[in-house]
């Protein structure tokens, strides 16, 4: 089980590194261009997705490998994956066309303040899942109950 883990915090260092990677593109050696592109928006994503997931799959495999998952980490999960993909939605509102800036004629794909709080807000919600599933702890045996 300390494979996993190890497999785990190298997927999170792959995720904080593309997710960096995508938030400053001048790291790379890329010209700085105007406006955040499409591409750029789903390296964040990308990034925080493989963040989150890489910190799920270590906690699991070094706290709680031995017990399966009670009810208080189940919706830790789902409260994680349910962050990325309020993420996701806000992040790539204005590519899926439900966004408010839309693309201007120059095919220059515009990031607003909202969908940035938005996507800020989202990963808090992951990070709260995360951490969730971090505290639950094992769930508790009947041999426990018995006075």
């Amino acid at each position: 089980m300390v494979r996993v883990a190890q497999l785990g915090i190298a997927l999170g260092a792959l995720g904080a590194m593309l997710a960096f990677m995508g938030l400053f593109p001048g790291v790379t050696g890329l010209p700085p261009t105007a406006g955040i592109g499409i591409l750029q928006i789903f390296a964040i994503l990308l990034g925080f997705s493989l963040l989150i997931a890489g910190a799920l799959i270590y906690v699991k495999f070094t706290f709680y490998s031995a017990s399966s998952s009670n009810l208080a980490q189940q919706i830790g999960t789902r409260l994680a994956m349910t962050g990325l993909v309020m993420a996701a939605m806000t992040g790539m509102a204005d590519v899926l066309g439900f966004g408010s800036h839309g693309s201007t004629l120059n095919g220059t794909i515009l990031l607003g303040p909202l969908q940035a709080v938005g996507m800020l807000l989202s990963y808090a919600v992951s990070s709260l899942g995360v951490l969730v599933y971090a505290v639950a702890g094992r769930p508790e045996s009947d041999e426990m109950l018995e006075p």
